[in-house]
């Protein structure tokens, strides 16, 4: 696909999906595939969203290298084409980045999500010769992750313009470092598709940006669909409202669950089993929520006036 395609295709809401374990935290891919039906059926599907695979959300450093490709060949497959499906190729040198890439191509991702290779101590010169190598061995698109917040990972914007001249380098993943104005974006809204990574979809649609990736999308897409509704439409201050209803109380929720156990994917897959969806716990050493921790999320989420279902005795294990 061309450039301007892919720029159609990949736009909206981001939902950064989770990987489902069963009781062994062993891969679960009937209910990765029951999942993607269960996003598409509320929404989820070409030209309002796309679902993104296999992140750090998804527990990436947990798969195996023979793990990864069928979590991604499950959603594509389920997906049918209704929905794009990207996937994440994590920080490896630039050989093995081309090898992820072409497989996630060949089981049918239609992007990559993409951050510097921050192993290899890269200068601005070895991120560009990285994404132009990777770009110029594929067909389909690539979101520059802007990891600033790791050493290495900072890309300058000079150094984004110069990926312009990249053919399936259209997107960015965009936050920004302390001493680099968010508006900068607007320099580079004409070459890429901007998605906010930052809590702030408001501020990015009213510089011209994409799309945004989500917060909890997976437990109750309706609300950031409503989100996305009201960026399109220019209601920019209202829609940041209404993600800010949300988005606080279940941070702060976060922060207060991650002091007995870490894991970046635990307030997503435990809200997603609040709300009647299921997918299991994170691997260990990430604990799943107690149940004290639960009926306190769901209260969270009832004051934030979602649907939430009765308590169920399976809040944590898939049916």
């Amino acid at each position: 696909m061309d450039r301007q395609e892919l720029r159609r295709l990949i736009k909206g809401l981001i939902v950064v999906t989770c990987t489902p374990f069963d009781e062994n935290d062993e891969l679960d891919l009937g209910r990765m595939a029951e999942t993607t039906e269960f996003f598409i059926e509320s929404g989820l599907v070409e030209g309002r969203a796309v679902l993104k695979v296999v992140s750090i959300m998804g527990e990436f450093p947990s798969l195996t290298d023979e793990e990864w490709p069928h979590v991604v060949r499950a959603t594509v497959r389920a997906a049918r084409g209704r929905v794009p499906v990207i996937s994440a190729v994590h920080s490896k040198d630039t050989k093995r980045t081309i090898d992820d890439a072409l497989r996630a191509q060949d089981l049918g991702a239609v992007g990559l999500q993409l951050s510097p290779p921050l192993e290899n101590l890269p200068t601005q010169d070895d991120v560009l010769r990285y994404f132009e190598a990777v770009s110029d061995a594929i067909d389909i698109g690539i979101m520059v992750y802007h990891t600033h917040f790791y050493n290495y990972g900072r890309i300058e914007i000079e150094t984004f313009k110069r990926m312009a001249d990249f053919e399936h380098v259209m997107a960015i993943k965009w936050s920004t470092p302390a001493d680099v104005p968010y508006e900068s974006m607007q320099e580079l809204t004409p070459y890429f598709n901007i998605f906010d990574n930052s809590n702030q979809p408001g501020r990015c649609y009213r510089n011209g940006g994409h799309g945004f990736l989500d917060h909890l999308a997976p437990a109750y897409p309706q609300h950031e669909l409503d989100i996305l509704d009201l960026l399109e439409a220019g209601r920019y201050d209202e829609a940041q409202a209404s993600w800010d209803v949300v988005c606080h109380p279940t941070v702060e929720f976060r922060n207060k669950i991650l002091a007995r156990s870490g894991g970046v994917a635990r307030l997503k897959k435990a809200a997603m089993a609040v709300m009647g969806h299921p997918i299991g716990s994170m691997r260990p050493p990430s604990l799943p929520l107690s149940e004290e921790e639960m009926d306190e999320l769901r209260e969270v989420l009832r004051a934030c006036g979602w649907p939430v279902p009765e308590k169920t005795a399976t809040a944590l294990a898939p049916a």
